[in-house]
């Protein structure tokens, strides 16, 4: 929830230029809904596509305060980032007078389930996101936490549909907290989201499917990150914000 439309524009503008001999890499911006159309506009013609940062399940209907895929495509989005812990009401670090509330996202596996299968239907690449809390980490219940998600969230989808998905492990713990997953570590969670996907899909499937690690990614370690073997792209979270920052990033992708 950062930038109004006229800041997203500013900040499109200025990272533009930044990355426009760069064709090895795809690169998206997810803002805010209100500044979808304008965003959209505004990368006409650009290297750089447009998601958003969620979507509903229905295409239309009595659900108010919904987003329908079909309203994200029509204005040009192309991506839809799913499942955010945000979205599932698992927020790293909060008010502790705000935790209980938080609980009332309602996000589950189902409905990241759910919206998935209707971003496909509409022609939107979801963004599968997963990932577990620090207190479930600690626990050792990492893998756990990963493979309960995986099973239910890209569960039901044709093959195709599984080898063009976007996962991206996000490990609550350190969104927006300046930690980050140990490089190793990291790639090795997503080597495991790899292994359920051919479990469920075959070899072939998980091989094709991109799987990104989220958390605090950074130009600083951001080249690291990104040339493990598992590790297929970033999703970006409070970097994106600095033109500068998420251009280097790009740039590390290369």
């Amino acid at each position: 929830m950062n930038n109004t439309v006229s800041q997203s524009l500013a900040l499109v503008d200025e990272l533009k230029p930044l990355v426009a001999d760069i064709n090895s890499v795809d690169i998206a911006v997810c803002p805010t809904f209100v500044s979808l159309p304008a965003v959209s506009e505004r990368l006409n013609g650009s290297n750089i596509t447009l998601g958003a940062q969620s979507c509903f399940w229905k295409s239309s209907g009595a659900w108010t305060s919904q987003i329908s895929p079909e309203m994200l495509v029509d204005v040009g989005c192309k991506w839809v980032i799913i499942g955010h812990s945000e979205t599932r009401g698992r927020f790293g670090t909060v008010d502790e007078e705000l935790a209980g509330v938080l609980s009332y996202f309602g996000e589950c596996d189902e409905t990241v389930n759910l919206k998935a299968k209707a971003a496909f239907a509409a022609g939107l690449t979801p963004i599968i996101a997963c990932g577990e809390l620090l207190s479930e980490r600690e626990e050792g219940k990492t893998d756990e936490v990963i493979a309960r998600q995986i099973n239910i969230d890209v569960a039901g989808f044709t093959k195709e549909q599984a080898s063009q998905m976007v996962i991206a492990y996000e490990p609550v713990w350190a969104i927006g907290t300046g930690q980050v997953c140990d490089a190793t570590e990291a790639d090795r969670v997503c080597g495991l989201i790899r292994e359920i996907v051919a479990d469920m899909y075959g070899t072939d499937i998980a091989e094709s499917i991109r799987i990104q690690y989220g958390g605090s990614v950074k130009p600083d370690n951001a080249y690291e990150l990104l040339h493990k073997p598992n590790i297929d792209g970033a999703l970006v979270g409070g970097a994106s914000l600095n033109a500068s920052d998420f251009a280097a990033i790009v740039r590390a992708a290369l």
